[in-house]
């Protein structure tokens, strides 16, 4: 339903994920072969940053359609999170692979999808919350 906050959230986390496809996190320079290269980092310069942001945003996608249970919705809110922080993680470990590296403005958007996340679940237990509160009352 689009008119939930977390179906809001989640959306977000999934257009942040689809842009880290087009927009670099950092820019910078490697070696290979003994040769100073310009190196673009974004999510498709990596296999396993390729393999876990496309995850990620599947997994988004997916979970706006489970509204209707909630409990499954909160799981998988927190896999997305724990999965959003491994990708921030291996885009900070091949940021360390370059010599002279800069973080690029689009640097936010894996960021965001943490927040999206966070968000979503947060909102996901408030409803759940007020459901059992309604059931207490019958």
């Amino acid at each position: 339903m689009i008119q939930r906050q977390q179906t809001l959230w989640l959306l977000l986390a999934t257009l942040a994920a689809l842009l880290t496809f087009m927009f670099p996190f950092v820019t910078g320079k490697g070696l290979e072969k003994n040769i100073e290269t310009e190196k673009v980092i974004k999510a498709g310069s990596d296999f396993l940053l390729l393999i876990f942001t496309g995850a990620s945003l599947i997994l988004s996608s997916v979970t706006i359609f489970l509204y209707k249970d909630r409990k499954l919705q909160m799981k998988l809110c927190l896999l997305g999170l724990l999965l959003s922080v491994v990708i921030i993680i291996l885009y900070i470990l091949q940021m360390n692979k370059l010599t002279k590296s800069t973080l690029a403005l689009f640097s936010i958007l894996p960021f965001a999808v943490v927040v999206g996340y966070f968000m979503a679940f947060r909102n996901i237990r408030k409803d759940e919350k007020l459901v059992k509160s309604l059931d207490k009352l019958r």
